[in-house]
């Protein structure tokens, strides 16, 4: 019975060892990012789990990392998601995040995760749902009382899968996007901060950056969004 005890405790003095040694540091110092203290360089390759069959995920996922990528960086459409009015659906078909995030680990990559609440992406409505236009005048992509509401809902729906998928909690995912383009749409600063904020208020709080186009009139909302 000792010998079965030192054995059993032995296993979970391994695996605590195992869970710290996934847990990283990740951090923007100058011009480099640096991963654990080192230079670390970000060779992506873009992927979005709604638009793949689920049983292809991991075939996809090993391409991407035969060409030479370390990350995935995937859209999450919020209309693909909320199925109806303030109805979420997080594990049915193409739907299952938090499966897409673990075989990203699994398969040794990293992640840069999109997740709007605006993705353009060629999909409809940008990923925002069809829902926001019942009323003509709800504005999207601002401090609208109506829109941010919804923002909020999504957002709460979604903040436990990214905080469990954090490379601070032994998950893949290294930065989260904040909007997408949105210098090419609005400057509303405090919209960009407040979704920024809101994530840290959900227990998010690793770095976040944003995507806009390179000019100056494009990164104008995005200057004093900080990048941790």
């Amino acid at each position: 019975m000792k010998k079965i005890l030192i054995i059993i405790s032995a296993l979970f003095a391994f695996t605590g060892f195992i869970a710290a040694q996934e847990k990283h540091n990740f951090e923007l110092a100058g011009k480099d990012f640096l991963f654990d203290g080192k230079p670390f360089q970000i060779i992506g390759g873009e992927m979005h789990p709604a638009r793949i069959p689920h049983e292809y995920w991991r075939h996809r996922i090993r391409m991407a990392k035969a060409m030479g990528c370390n990350t995935i960086s995937a859209y999450v459409f919020w209309n693909y998601h909320e199925v109806a009015p303030g109805t979420f659906d997080f594990k049915s078909e193409n739907r299952d995040l938090a499966e897409f995030i673990r075989i990203v680990k699994e398969e040794g990559m990293w992640m840069l995760l999109r997740p709007g609440p605006y993705a353009c992406a060629e999909w409809d409505f940008g990923g925002l749902p069809g829902y926001l236009l019942k009323d003509p005048e709800t504005r999207i992509r601002c401090m609208d009382t109506d829109y941010i509401r919804a923002v909020k809902r999504y957002m709460d729906a979604l903040a436990p899968i990214i905080k469990a998928g954090l490379y601070s909690n032994g998950g893949p995912i290294l930065m989260i996007q904040i909007e997408n383009e949105y210098g090419s749409y609005g400057h509303d600063r405090n919209y960009m901060h407040f979704l920024k904020n809101y994530w840290v208020e959900k227990g998010i709080s690793d770095p976040f950056y944003t995507s806009d186009g390179a000019t100056p009139n494009m990164l104008k909302p995005a200057a004093s969004i900080a990048v941790q």
